[in-house]
């Protein structure tokens, strides 16, 4: 890394930080993944990292993963790293990577042993928290279908803890289409639902093969109109007082429980 640290008003740090807003981040096909870890994920494909900008302070504390990075790494000024994050204390090193989009024909033609659905979640910060959960629990892809938060926010991409970098993603998918496909292709689709008719506990068969998890919006559930098109509405049994789980945690119960099934 050598040369003069770049300002908040150089060109390229001026065309970063329109990668903080998704509609910049559509336009350019490029996103922003900050902190070691993020990066540290992102070089392992460095295909997908067009560059790297690292404060000083930075590149001297993250100098082994820095030292003969296959991508160009650039020297920025604090402010010009404070521009390019959206946390209190920036952590002073950012990678610009490509969008990792697939199409959802990818699960059609070959459909995961487990992946996740997501309806109009609002959240990012529960976006990437399920992303990271599916990575942990196997599965293969994670759906956001139309109006749901988007994964390359910098608040998602930071919940998912590096986990965007290991399972597809698809945005945008028009669900009612989607999910009789993947069911035609075998998979079950299993909507999250706290009135739902099937238990959880007593599910087996059913989370053998291909599974699909379907969850919904954090205040409104799954739509009505989606679950129906689903092979079963599933809960999750509860012997204590609480009304219901948050969806990160009902997210990881369900995935968890599939992966246990699918051993």
């Amino acid at each position: 890394m050598t040369g003069e640290p770049l300002t908040e008003r150089s060109a390229r740090v001026v065309a970063a930080r329109k990668l903080t807003r998704r509609a910049g981040r559509d336009a350019a096909g490029l996103f922003l993944a900050e902190g070691r870890q993020a990066v540290a994920e992102a070089l392992a494909d460095p295909a997908g990292v067009r560059e790297v900008f690292a404060t000083e302070a930075a590149a001297a504390a993250h100098r082994d993963l820095l030292t003969g990075a296959p991508v160009p790494v650039r020297p920025v000024t604090d402010r010009a790293a404070a521009a390019l994050s959206e946390t209190v204390t920036p952590q002073g090193l950012v990678a610009v990577c490509a969008l990792r989009d697939v199409p959802a024909d990818v699960l059609v033609d070959a459909p995961p042993s487990l992946s996740v659905a997501l309806a109009e979640l609002a959240d990012p910060g529960n976006a990437g928290t399920v992303l990271r959960t599916a990575d942990a629990c196997g599965a293969g892809a994670v759906v956001f279908g139309a109006g749901s938060a988007d994964p390359y926010g910098g608040k998602a991409v930071r919940s998912s803890a590096g986990s965007l970098f290991h399972v597809d993603v698809v945005r945008g998918a028009p669900l009612p289409e989607l999910l009789p496909r993947l069911r035609a292709a075998g998979v079950t689709v299993l909507a999250a639902d706290g009135g739902g008719e099937a238990a959880l506990d007593e599910l087996g068969p059913e989370l053998t093969g291909p599974v699909l998890w379907l969850f919904g919006n954090e205040a409104r559930g799954v739509p009505a109109d989606l679950a129906a098109l689903a092979d079963a509405r599933v809960r999750i049994p509860m012997r204590g007082r609480a009304e219901s789980l948050n969806l990160a945690a009902a997210a990881a119960i369900c995935l968890y429980t599939t992966q246990l099934a699918q051993r």
